[in-house]
């Protein structure tokens, strides 16, 4: 018994492994094609990006966890407008 769990765990792993090799490699000729296009037409190839403006995002989950304060009966948090406490140092 032990030995068909160790078998069908080398085989659930080589499956992993084949099919991380397969990705990777189907990854390869998609950017292989792209940059082979951009040679034959002349325009530069950029790299894959991912644009993210970390404002947006914050501000997102900021208002998230807000009404989630919300919805558990928790008060929303108070807006400090003006600091009045504050001696400036010399």
């Amino acid at each position: 018994m032990r030995f068909l769990l160790r078998l069908l765990l080398v085989a659930a792993g080589l499956v992993f492994a084949l099919s991380l090799i397969f990705a990777m490699a189907l990854l390869l000729i998609v950017w292989s094609v792209r940059a082979l296009w951009g040679k034959l037409t002349g325009r530069p190839v950029n790299p894959f990006d991912m644009r993210m403006n970390l404002r947006v995002e914050f501000d997102r989950v900021f208002k998230k966890a807000q009404r989630g304060d919300m919805a558990a009966g928790k008060p929303p948090r108070r807006v400090v407008e003006n600091v009045t406490d504050v001696e400036p140092k010399r």
